[in-house]
């Protein structure tokens, strides 16, 4: 939520740079956005509402300065800037990052909640303070600048920081000051170091600095880091002591983090399950093992995961019953406090997450942790905060996904999922078979023809006004999945049904012509399954079968792979594509969908 990036170094282009830094992370936030610079001692502010994906950094306008970019005070220049998902105030330009105070004495972007901040904005303007937006972002600058009135900006930000409730990161500049202060809780911040000396990126997400370097070191919470001219300083806020950071190397590549060829990163990432679903299956057995080990040896056994990821952790309760025939508990991070009483140190927490920095799963886990409570991590992001604060990692290794709808880390985590559940019951060979051959078979799948063909169903029901999608078993689950995809996508209201529960309500939503998706894989439900489908379309409904065979209760038949126990994973491909083809055939954005943003970090 929000992307943050900033640059000080050598280079003489840092406005621009930064600007580019944002439009790579545009799918952390897209309302609004903005960028300042230090220069002959001011700094300049450029605001704009609306996507930053299209702004040419050559209109880049500093008001009345008439600064020439070319042109800096000393060897570094110093730039941060700000794309919004706007959580405080309306989208406006005033309400737009980056805040300052009357002066531009003190410049900060920030992403996350300052939840006190009303009773610190009183205390504010019964100082004389001025405020221009509605945000709490504003605050923060103005209580920056207060204590800097007795304490250095060191301190000052450091005082500030330990007023804040809620999570946060931020990004300070002052006037007087060749330097950047940032600071987290909650909310991500990663150091990129660069080639030339004294050259650092700090940024919410890796991909922004990713052209420009793959060395990081991590800011956790409660830590400060400070980047001037000298170079770059880290201090732990609860001790006030300077501290070091090792620098790690990332994998990924640029291409990764590309569109490259394709029209959407998308459908690029759809594509991508190719090849993300063989890495995820070629995991350490070693790490896999002692997790299940771990699993089968709780107590009680937590799967814990938001949105998409939650899904996910949903078909985990189906799989373990089923496959290993042992019962695991699922709840939302968000819901998750509701169960602390039942928490010890026998408890297993396995937390699903693509970024590892979901804000109610994060807070889950302290709930977690003050109770002894072994944590898991099941994650994309092998180096973020989830993985560092967990005492086993499985990484689902399926490279930068950008679009905000998640499709190839669903999978690759479904797959790890499923994995862990065949070796809770010693076959764990057994399910890398199993896995192996339904990537094989998803790399037939995924192919022009295929999506041509799902395109035909995508006009037909373009325009509908409602769907619905049913399940039953381990596909439940998937139904629920399949109509997230399809309302942040298309934004067609659908639903996702049990379908043993049509009966019970669902079934006075159909009317004639109303689409219904029916997920009918070849397994225990499949009589069932059929039944329901039955039901529905003799009450006027239109039936998509998503299935191995083409049962004659389908009006339009999407064909899948017959993958037995693995069939969350295909099925839910082909509702991926068509939530990606609605989209594009209604004319929305499909890597960023309105009112939606990749990372949630925070609640």
């Amino acid at each position: 939520m929000c992307g943050i990036f900033a640059y000080h170094g050598p280079k003489k282009n840092a406005p621009e740079m930064v600007i580019e830094g944002l439009k790579r992370l545009e799918y952390r936030g897209y309302d609004s956005w903005g960028v300042a610079y230090k220069k002959g001692g001011e700094i300049h502010v450029h605001k704009e509402v609306g996507k930053i994906g299209d702004f040419d950094s050559k209109n880049l306008n500093f008001g009345s300065s008439n600064i020439s970019l070319g042109e800096v005070e000393d060897q570094y220049e110093i730039s941060m800037g700000h794309s919004r998902w706007a959580t405080h105030g309306k989208v406006t330009e005033e309400n737009a990052h980056p805040h300052f105070t009357e002066d531009k004495n003190i410049v900060i972007v920030h992403n996350g909640i300052f939840a006190n901040y009303l009773e610190v904005k009183k205390e504010l303007e019964a100082k004389g303070s001025k405020f221009e937006s509605d945000t709490d972002t504003e605050v923060i600058a103005h209580l920056i600048n207060d204590y800097c009135k007795k304490h250095s900006f060191e301190e000052a930000v450091d005082k500030t920081c330990k007023r804040i409730e809620g999570r946060y990161a931020i990004l300070v500049m002052k006037k007087d000051r060749s330097c950047i202060i940032a600071a987290r809780k909650g909310s991500p911040l990663i150091i990129g170091v660069g080639k030339e000396e004294n050259e650092f990126f700090i940024a919410s997400d890796i991909p922004a600095f990713l052209p420009y370097t793959n060395q990081v070191n991590y800011l956790d919470d409660n830590q400060l880091v400070q980047i001037d001219k000298t170079g770059i300083k880290f201090f732990d806020m609860e001790t006030n002591k300077e501290i070091e950071k090792r620098t790690i190397e990332i994998d990924w590549t640029i291409e990764e983090a590309e569109k490259g060829d394709f029209a959407h990163f998308m459908i690029k990432e759809i594509t991508e399950q190719k090849s993300t679903l063989t890495r995820a299956i070629n995991q350490d057995t070693n790490i896999i093992e002692e997790v299940a080990e771990a699993i089968k040896n709780a107590e009680n056994t937590y799967f814990v995961g938001c949105g998409t990821a939650g899904k996910v952790g949903m078909v985990g309760e189906y799989l373990f019953a089923n496959i290993a025939k042992k019962h695991v508990n699922f709840c939302f991070g968000s819901e998750f406090s509701n169960y602390k009483h039942f928490l010890n140190d026998k408890t297993l927490m396995v937390c699903i997450s693509q970024s590892g920095e979901t804000a109610d799963t994060l807070e889950a886990i302290e709930i977690a942790k003050e109770r002894g409570v072994t944590i898991v991590a099941i994650v994309n992001v092998e180096t973020s905060t989830m993985a560092r604060i967990s005492d086993m990692v499985i990484p689902i290794k399926a490279g930068p996904e950008k679009a905000v709808a998640s499709t190839k880390a669903t999978t690759s985590q479904l797959a790890i999922l499923t994995l862990l559940a065949y070796a809770c019951d010693g076959g764990i060979n057994k399910g890398k078979q199993l896995l192996i051959n339904t990537a094989a078979q998803i790399n037939d799948m995924l192919n022009p023809r295929y999506e041509e063909y799902i395109l035909k169903i995508a006009e037909k029901i373009m325009h509908v006004e409602s769907m619905y999608i049913i399940g039953r078993g381990s596909n439940y689950p998937i139904a629920l999945e399949a109509a997230i995809k399809l309302q942040e996508l298309s934004y067609i209201h659908a639903e996702g049904f049990a379908g043993g529960e049509l009966k019970h309500g669902p079934l006075a939503l159909i009317s004639e012509g109303t689409p219904v998706i029916s997920l009918v894989p070849n397994d225990e439900n499949t009589k069932e399954m059929i039944s329901n489908t039955i039901e529905i379309k003799s009450r006027g409904g239109y039936i998509i079968g998503i299935s191995p065979e083409n049962h004659e209760v389908f009006d339009y038949w999407i064909s899948v792979p017959d993958t037995h126990e693995s069939s969350p994973i295909v099925n839910i491909i082909p509702i991926q594509i068509l939530a990606y083809q609605l989209a594009v055939l209604r004319k929305n954005d499909p890597d960023k969908p309105r009112n939606l943003a990749k990372s949630v970090t925070v609640k």
